[in-house]
């Protein structure tokens, strides 16, 4: 934390008079190192508005407006993964608060520390139908982030406030989850009656260095007898990614990935085998299902649905499964594994790497023409002759256009699907210490949220805007959220997103298919999104054939400042690799069989 703090250069707050409530909530953003507060203004929350107009004014923290409040979340989510600062999203009080709700849950499955401020009436007008009332006595607004937070309370006495903003902020980190305030008016007005925070948060920050020290002690002789470990690399693993794949190369061990912990390992390592779980490849399938393989280490997973290949017995019914994890309710998923191992992940393979020197048959260093070392499904079926622009094609295409330092979201739909098994950011970092930000590739897979990755996109553009960013997006996605897209247009941020253009919602079409359902339900009307991107202010590019795509010349496009948006008319035909969910909703059509299974 202290690292980020000195990144920040800003003026302090003038303490020639006690602070608001406003004021001094900023205040402690400024401690942690937040930039941005991301919202939409209204009047029970415009005294928090009052204060960020002042500390814009000082160069300090200052107000993105998003164009919907579940789009700032989303902002927020962005920001917070790829700074490893907290995110801090607000809304007003009524359906300021509400709209909040779906980008917070989405924070909360993902494990992202946010900040959730929401205003209240003034407490003397609580139950008396004021306008926008959302206290117990009208729409609960309390009840309903009950269970998307970490922490969850009103402030009703302004001395509570300090305390309780502390409380939230510490538990946000702690727990990786969001966390909300409530604040009514009236003291959102009040003085805070100190001139400057009473506490440093930052002492609150430092991760602890714990561990299970039994459990590693069984880890590292179970390590010492296997003949053939494998490394099963989640999206929690981020701290400690650099250190796995260095243990790996000195145990000559193979690594798959979940889905979402994809985007934290160089798919191009000769040791790699692809994605086990949703969309996944058959590699890291058969390594699994190898009667040689004793030892199969999951590190920084939950397991869930799409980590485990829904629910895969040949994961979480095997006595080889080894769980290994800084959060313990990540254990509640495999109570089957023969050995929980509890601690900080770096600490931990720090242990691990001294009981394996460097040897000279470490394989952490490549070059950059080194292949796959899986197989995509039917990829050559991409590169018959097909006018048409095939989806598997621009996925896998795609990395070798764009710099290789290019951070991809890709969004909820066969988006995400698309993009999990054939899109593979080339990443030359293989081996020592890494930052807790997320990976080159991420998702919002968990609690699935159409429209994610726009406003991620955003928050993590704003956070690191000296590196190019890639939003992957349906044309259903885009409808319900494209109009954060001025908000990119208003910040002038490098940011492409890509509109999978096919006229329906994709994996509604394709999953009724598969399952036999009616075929209704999820055409969309035919929207032009180069020009609809042009009328918002961005730059709007269209491809309608696979010629068109080849002949896409990014080095040039990317000269040019500000967001770009590519409708890509994309073959809606091609079908997605979607078995694996269609099997956990239960509504695989009899007789029909994934390639990949």
């Amino acid at each position: 934390m202290s690292a980020i703090l000195q990144q920040i250069s800003v003026e302090p707050i003038t303490a020639s008079k006690p602070l608001e409530i406003g004021d001094l909530l900023v205040a402690y953003l400024e401690q942690l190192g937040v930039e941005y507060v991301f919202g939409i203004p209204g009047g029970a929350i415009e005294p928090l508005y009052n204060a960020l107009a002042r500390s814009a004014r000082r160069g300090s923290v200052r107000a993105i407006v998003a164009r919907h409040e579940t789009g700032g979340a989303f902002m927020a989510h962005g920001y917070a993964q790829n700074t490893g600062r907290l995110g801090v999203c607000c809304g007003t009080s009524g359906p300021g608060a509400t709209n909040l709700i779906t980008g917070v849950s989405s924070a909360y499955e993902s494990r992202v520390p946010m900040l959730v401020i929401t205003a209240q009436t003034a407490i003397t007008h609580f139950g008396r139908d004021a306008f926008q009332e959302s206290s117990c006595t009208g729409v609960n607004v309390l009840g309903m982030f009950e269970y998307c937070t970490a922490y969850n309370t009103l402030i009703s006495h302004v001395e509570q406030f300090e305390h309780k903003l502390c409380a939230a902020i510490i538990t946000a980190f702690r727990e990786s989850r969001p966390v909300h305030i409530s604040i009514p008016v009236d003291i959102f007005r009040a003085p805070a009656n100190i001139k400057n925070p009473s506490y440093n948060l930052e002492n609150f920050m430092q991760q602890d260095n714990l561990l299970d020290q039994v459990a590693v002690d069984k880890l590292k002789i179970i390590l010492a007898e296997a003949k053939k470990p494998v490394f099963l690399i989640g999206e929690s693993a981020a701290e400690g990614i650099g250190h796995i794949a260095e243990l790996a190369s000195r145990l000559n061990a193979p690594m798959i990935s979940t889905p979402l912990g994809k985007g934290l390992v160089n798919a191009y390592h000769s040791l790699y085998r692809g994605i086990f779980g949703v969309s996944g490849h058959q590699e890291a399938s058969d390594l699994l299902d190898n009667p040689d393989v004793d030892v199969i280490i999951a590190i920084g997973t939950t397991l869930g649905e799409s980590a485990s290949n829904s629910w895969d017995p040949q994961l979480l019914r095997n006595k080889k499964l080894i769980h290994v994890d800084a959060r313990w309710s990540h254990f509640m998923h495999t109570p089957m594994a023969s050995l929980h191992v509890h601690g900080r992940l770096s600490t931990i393979l720090t242990q691990l790497l001294e009981d394996y020197p460097v040897n000279s048959c470490s394989t952490s260093t490549l070059t950059e023409n080194d292949n796959l070392s899986f197989s995509l499904i039917e990829l050559y079926k991409c590169y018959e002759e097909n006018k048409l622009l095939n989806p598997q094609r621009l996925m896998y295409e795609l990395p070798k256009k764009i710099p290789v330092h290019t951070l991809y979201l890709a969004d909820t739909g066969n988006s995400v699907y698309w993009a999990a098994h054939y899109l593979h950011p080339i990443d030359r970092r293989m081996s020592g210490a890494r930052s807790i930000k997320g990976g080159n590739f991420q998702t919002g897979m968990e609690f699935g949220s159409m429209g994610w990755a726009i406003g991620a996109a955003i928050g993590a553009a704003l956070g690191n805007n000296d590196i190019p960013v890639v939003a992957l997006v349906g044309d259903g996605s885009w409808l319900m959220s494209g109009q954060e897209l001025t908000v990119a247009v208003q910040e002038s941020l490098n940011i492409i997103f890509i509109v999978l253009n096919d006229g329906a919602l994709g994996t509604i079409k394709h999953g009724q298919r598969l399952a036999g359902a009616e075929q209704y339900a999820y055409e969309i009307s035919f929207v032009d999104f180069a020009k609809m991107a042009e009328a918002m202010g961005a730059r709007g590019i269209t491809i309608n054939t696979t010629e068109d795509w080849i002949a896409l010349d990014f080095a040039n496009l990317l000269q040019e400042s500000g967001p770009l948006v590519i409708d890509a008319r994309i073959d809606g035909e091609q079908v997605p690799p979607i078995s694996s969910r269609m099997k956990a909703l239960g509504t695989v059509k009899a007789g029909y069989h994934d390639i990949n299974e």
